[in-house]
């Protein structure tokens, strides 16, 4: 029990009270050899060695400063989400002249996915290999793996492809729906069998459902964004009631994060209360890190997952202050109980391999005050 909060308690399941969104800065190492493999000057098992020694040594970082799970730093990874949509079957990765989204001060590697066949996922995803390398690298220690949320390949494929025309097996957006469920749910179970019992899903659609301009625009070109939401919350609600009992699923909620830049704006209001309100997924992490994410009051909505707290930035390597984060924290209680409370920065520090602007120092320092300020609150 906390001195700060009466009746706080620790919690030893996901989402953990000091917690991470799963990114992490490429180490040199690792940079160095993703030129090498590009540039032909080494073999892919060679890169694949590299890749597990530096996943090994981030593992043992994360352990050192208090994680009560690991990930792999997505750094097998150029993208946090096309390279695991670009996976599954009957999708591709494709060039674009543009990002279809527009960061404010950066721009991405123009690329995107498109649904060419009937969708599934396989064995032979490269995201098995990938979590075969954390798990191994972890041993016995928990780990966490991180993936796109279904309605990414939806709101990519479809909503942001202004010349999206459904193949014949999709004219009936149902049998899409259900397809993204299955390939969802084989993959989980997929992880599952090789020992994953804390999934993550990332999604920037909720991100850009919260801004009115966004929202604007959509419902100009005729989308109906309130049939979206609940068929989104549908889609995930699949994949979460099919879930091993002892699994815990997470999503995360983002308005992009690219080279410390973002793409969208504006508090959860417009999607509190059919996300909050009828997702069943254990826990969310949600933004707060800065104005673009308002207030806490649309956390009302919350019914009994965790919310973990993104009261820490991952833009920038600024240290917050501590008791000004605790402050939130005992505002945010306003509207959901301390102990359904979390904390974490409120992004990854590299959604794509290029990472945020902040040095590796000023990374751990922002892990280790999560983990301070969880202490202190929680106990």
């Amino acid at each position: 029990m906390s001195n700060l909060f009466p009746n706080t308690t620790p919690r030893t399941t996901a989402p953990y009270r000091n917690d991470v969104v799963g990114s992490f800065l490429r180490t040199e190492n690792l940079q160095n050899a993703k030129a090498d493999l590009k540039a032909g000057k080494i073999s892919q098992d060679e890169f694949d060695t590299v890749l597990k020694t530096e996943v090994q040594k981030l593992v043992d970082l994360q352990k050192q400063h208090g994680l009560h799970a690991v990930t792999d730093g997505e750094f097998s990874r150029v993208w946090w989400h096309l390279d695991f949509l670009a996976g599954l079957t009957g999708v591709e990765m494709i060039d674009l002249e543009n990002f279809p989204v527009d960061f404010k001060g950066a721009k991405p590697k123009a690329n995107t996915v498109k649904i060419v066949d009937k969708v599934d996922f396989s064995d032979d995803h490269p995201f098995v290999k990938a979590y075969q390398i954390l798990k191994d690298c972890a041993g016995d220690y928990p780990t966490k793996f991180t993936i796109p949320s279904p309605c990414m390949l939806h709101i990519i494929a479809t909503i942001r492809d202004e010349s999206y025309a459904p193949l014949d097996i999709y004219k009936d957006e149902e049998k899409l729906y259900d397809d993204i469920a299955n390939a969802y749910i084989k993959a989980m179970n997929k992880f599952y069998a090789m020992g994953l019992r804390n999934l993550q899903l990332d999604d920037t659609s909720w991100g850009q459902f919260c801004s009115l301009d966004k929202r604007a625009e959509y419902e100009a070109r005729g989308i109906d964004l309130t049939k979206t939401t609940q068929n989104y919350v549908k889609l995930l609600n699949r994949i979460v009631d099919a879930k091993p009992s002892d699994m815990a699923i997470t999503m995360h909620i983002c308005r992009g994060n690219f080279r410390s830049a973002w793409f969208s704006e504006g508090g959860y209001a417009p999607v509190a209360e059919e996300l909050f309100g009828h997702c069943r997924i254990d826990g969310f992490f949600l933004e707060y890190d800065s104005d673009r994410a308002g207030g806490f009051e649309p956390l009302k909505h919350i019914k009994n997952q965790q919310v973990v707290l993104g009261l820490i930035t991952s833009k920038t390597g600024d240290l917050e202050n501590k008791d000004d984060v605790i402050a939130r924290i005992k505002e945010a209680t306003q509207y959901v109980d301390i102990n359904q409370l979390c904390l974490s920065p409120q992004c990854g520090f590299a959604s794509t391999e290029e990472g945020n602007i902040l040095t590796e120092e000023a990374q751990w320092k922002k892990v280790d005050l999560v983990r301070e300020i969880a202490d202190e609150v929680w106990g």
